[in-house]
């Protein structure tokens, strides 16, 4: 880490331990909230230190510089749940992901299990990955995609709209685009970073072929 890299992560902290009342409350009922224990476990006792998003103590997420998610959503601040950044891992804006959830971007070789066949997950706006679910490597989820609890998603769904389950997954219902609720939050922000920020942020702090 350069130092000028260092710097800048001091100064955000400064500017966030002073203004963290007003990120409380812009963030206070989404479903990814800003609250002061979460970030005294994660940033002082370290629990997913390097998460730029809220998570829960019990979530473990690797190589958070590959990972890149959208507005108001946080994997991993429900409990249990493993986002496994080897790969390139994109998570689109108020996506929801219950407690369990895998989320894998690697699987190990076949032939020498000490290396990684590296992958990608990408994850559309607004879905809903249920409790228990693990999505493998290589697949896309397109827009408003619901994964029912317990499925494991192993190939791509990238038009979106449906309802999957099972083991492999498969469409078990389609969703009409004209009845869902394209929301967005009152503040909009990334994890703990306001929108006005993340684009710096980005910039120094994630790996640059994340889009």
């Amino acid at each position: 880490m350069s130092l000028m890299t260092i710097i800048y992560r001091i100064f955000f902290a400064f500017y966030y331990f002073f203004s963290l009342p007003i990120h409380m409350f812009r963030t206070r009922g989404t479903a990814a909230p800003i609250s002061i224990k979460t970030l005294f476990i994660q940033k002082i006792l370290g629990f997913n230190r390097s998460a730029h998003w809220p998570m829960h103590h019990s979530s473990l997420v690797t190589n958070p510089r590959n990972i890149l998610i959208g507005k108001g959503t946080a994997p991993g601040l429900s409990p249990g749940c493993y986002i496994q950044g080897i790969g390139k891992i994109t998570i689109g804006d108020y996506t929801i992901i219950g407690p369990n959830v895998g989320i894998i971007s690697a699987n190990h070789n076949i032939y020498d299990y000490r290396k990684h066949t590296i992958g990608s997950v990408t994850i559309g706006n607004y879905c809903w990955i249920g409790m228990n679910s693990v999505i493998l490597p290589n697949v896309i989820l397109g827009d408003h995609t619901i994964v029912a609890a317990g499925s494991i998603v192993n190939k791509s769904f990238p038009h979106g709209f449906v309802i999957l389950a099972g083991n492999p997954a498969r469409v078990i219902k389609e969703i009409d685009p004209a009845l869902c609720n394209i929301f967005q939050n009152p503040y909009v922000y990334y994890g703990y970073i306001p929108e006005k920020w993340f684009n710096w942020w980005k910039k120094l702090f994630l790996n640059d072929d994340l889009d």
